[in-house]
């Protein structure tokens, strides 16, 4: 009863801390919306991987192609696809002229399968800006692209990435990706990527905009070929080498289906968790066990027949609560009621932390969008 009363009273102080801290920090986040755009400017380069998205990029390059951007061409990459992808991208190639279409047949040594694709559209792009995005983004506000590089010129940034909404399907989706999203807040911080003289960096799939310049300074692609957290690792990258970046969120310009469902969920994070983790077991049983009692413990101690356990547990719920509302309010356009089901969704995120660890040593790797790369040497290339 000591023992748990002295954990309990341990976890109020951390959420003491982290509803301080995740306040200060959202509440600084900006929407590309509240800043104005000009449809002029130096050529942009637009490159897309795909790779089996048959289903989303005609709908994805469709909304694409209505930007009022003046200066801008795509680089449209088929990543080995083996499916309809190939022909679908002819087709749209044959619609604009603006489009190019690159098709890899190979995977080079060393390389996982999206950041070569990455790079081999770099290296065929001739903007002084690249826009690095994914085939399943739908760009709602045709000014998007326009905001985004007045914003990065206006600012003397090196790189903006934006927030998209990520649109989900069923309830317990809809749980587990906000869980998701409110763990993402306080783990990662992403307000501090916006404070140059932060070393945290930012980087998200949906909207990489970064300067021809920077990239090449920073080594490309090449410089995490091996990383399958690549857009977040580009933003990493771009404050290792001291240049400037901007995070902002784009719930109103910017959507995504991230997943159809928990099972899409559960196997979509297994190439992320474990390299997040940075491929420790210890971090690993950390994550596990900090996710259990900060926000699983809680709701069942709550029912103690203890008073003070009662207590404390109430009012670290009230502090979970109040941290959760305010991230889902900056970062989603969801409804915040989605806190009823946080022990649960907490629960699911610790079983697919588990689940990816345990797969990726059942395999000796990660698979990836139909591709087995090595742990062993994942884990020597993350140090």
């Amino acid at each position: 009863m000591i023992f748990l009363l002295i954990l309990l009273f341990t976890v109020l102080a951390v959420w003491l801390v982290l509803t301080i801290d995740v306040w200060r920090g959202v509440s600084k986040l900006s929407s590309i919306q509240d800043f104005s755009h000009t449809n002029q400017g130096p050529l942009l380069s637009v490159i897309v991987p795909a790779r089996n998205e048959e289903e989303t990029i005609t709908d994805s390059i469709l909304s694409q192609l209505k930007q009022n951007y003046h200066q801008i061409e795509w680089i449209v990459v088929n990543d080995r696809s083996t499916d309809g992808t190939p022909e679908k991208l002819e087709a749209l190639a044959k619609l604009d002229k603006r489009i190019s279409v690159l098709h890899i047949d190979s995977l080079e040594q060393g390389w996982l399968g999206k950041n070569q694709a990455l790079y081999k559209g770099y290296q065929m792009a001739k903007g002084d800006l690249i826009l690095f995005t994914d085939a399943d983004v739908i760009f709602k506000d045709p000014t998007i692209s326009s905001r985004a590089v007045s914003f990065l010129q206006s600012q003397q940034l090196d790189h903006v990435t934006l927030a998209p909404y990520i649109r989900s399907g069923s309830f317990w989706l809809k749980s587990f990706v906000a869980f998701f999203l409110f763990g993402f807040s306080f783990y990662k911080r992403p307000w501090k990527a916006n404070d140059p003289s932060s070393k945290t960096g930012m980087g998200i799939g949906a909207f990489n905009l970064i300067t021809r310049t920077a990239y090449e300074e920073i080594g490309t692609h090449e410089a995490i070929k091996h990383m399958p957290d690549d857009d977040l690792q580009l933003g990493v990258q771009i404050k290792k080498h001291h240049k400037r970046q901007f995070f902002l969120t784009a719930l109103q310009s910017l959507e995504v289906e991230w997943y159809r469902s928990l099972k899409e969920a559960f196997n979509g994070l297994e190439k992320n968790t474990f390299a997040g983790l940075h491929y420790s077991l210890l971090l690993v049983g950390f994550a596990m066990f900090g996710v259990f009692c900060s926000t699983v413990l809680p709701f069942i101690t709550i029912f103690s027949a203890s008073p003070p356990i009662r207590i404390v547990s109430m009012l670290i719920i009230l502090f979970i609560g109040i941290t959760y509302f305010k991230v889902i309010k900056q970062m989603t356009n969801e409804s915040p009621l989605l806190f009823l089901a946080l022990p649960v969704t907490a629960l699911l995120f610790i079983y697919s932390i588990g689940r990816a660890t345990f797969l990726t040593f059942k395999r000796g790797g990660i698979e990836w969008r139909g591709t087995v790369y090595s742990y062993k040497e994942l884990k020597q290339k993350r140090k």
